[in-house]
């Protein structure tokens, strides 16, 4: 459940860094339930919400960073208001990597169909769709996932490096 998720984020002082919300989400309304959450969503190098395996979702986002310095200077600033929670920072994938909006957004739709078609309800949908999105992209969608994995990663711990 995306709402307890961002509620738990809320109350936690800690800083995550990711590629945005997953594409198979509304993205809309899991950037309206962060902010209604007080959790900052910083872009890393954008200014835009990225849509997890495609650079732009076409979200506006109030925030953003440029370097690991500014980062870690976000999150102290961050953490010293009073019952501060979470924070995100959000990068695009990595740009070699990265597919077409247009081509996320008719693969999911066709997914989603299959998914209502079988019918697959529950925590059986998001499994479901992965692995009709990784099949149509002829797994592109599984080669973005990695190198989200590294990227993300890679941010983290240039942030947490210079972070006091």
């Amino acid at each position: 459940d995306v709402s307890s998720d961002i509620d738990e984020l809320a109350a936690t002082p800690v800083a995550v860094v990711c590629s945005g919300a997953k594409s198979i989400l509304d993205l809309p309304a899991t950037l309206e339930l962060l902010e209604s959450r007080r959790v900052p969503v910083v872009g890393y190098g954008t200014d835009e919400l990225p849509a997890f395996y495609s650079t732009s979702s076409g979200l506006q986002i109030g925030h953003r960073v440029d370097d690991p310095q500014a980062a870690a200077t976000a999150i102290a600033a961050h953490r010293s208001i009073s019952g501060a929670g979470g924070m995100l920072i959000v990068q695009p994938p990595p740009a070699d990597l990265a597919l077409p909006a247009t081509d996320v957004e008719r693969w999911l739709a066709d997914a989603m169909r299959d998914a209502n078609v079988h019918g697959v309800v529950g925590g059986a949908v998001t499994p479901h769709l992965l692995a009709q999105l990784a099949r149509a992209s002829d797994g592109r969608t599984l080669r973005v996932n990695i190198g989200l994995i590294v990227a993300n990663a890679r941010l983290a711990g240039r942030i947490a490096s210079v972070l006091t």
